[in-house]
């Protein structure tokens, strides 16, 4: 009698194999994905957060504001963004996370900007950021205070 593994057997366990090697690389992109909207969150907060606080402690004499585009997070200090400013401080957003809306005092599109009045830290604008991946998004308020919350 002869022992040994036919090639159905063969096909059954390479089948079996490749189903859970499906299973397991589905979930680890998600998860993937989700890490990296969780992050791009923090790093939205952060930014608010870090050109409120530079504000109030009037850091060289100015105020600080930040600029939204889709694929990035950029504190600017004074009021009014310049792209092209030197100490602008760039956060780049990594794929597959996106600022898909930004929404300040009415105003709508996939990018935008504020700026912390240097006194009070009273934003100019308040109103929503949306982040978003291909599966969930998160949206962002800014209140009057200042304050970021999420959904």
């Amino acid at each position: 009698m002869k022992q040994g593994v036919t090639i159905i057997e063969l096909l059954v366990i390479f089948s079996i194999i490749t189903v859970l090697f499906s299973i397991i690389s589905f979930k680890f992109l998600d998860m993937r994905e989700q890490q990296v909207l969780k992050n791009t969150v923090n790093d939205v907060v952060s930014s608010v957060n870090k050109a409120r606080s530079q504000t109030l402690s009037s850091l060289l004499s100015s105020s600080y504001g930040v600029h939204f585009e889709t694929d990035k997070i950029i504190i600017f200090k004074g009021t009014v963004f310049s792209a092209g400013a030197g100490d602008n401080e760039v956060t780049e957003i990594i794929s597959p996370a996106t600022i898909s809306n930004v929404t300040l005092n009415g105003s709508s599109g996939t990018s935008g900007d504020f700026y912390f009045n240097r006194l009070d830290g009273v934003p100019s604008k308040t109103g929503t950021v949306t982040i978003s991946t291909d599966s969930s998004s998160v949206v962002l308020t800014i209140s009057t205070t200042g304050s970021v919350s999420t959904n």
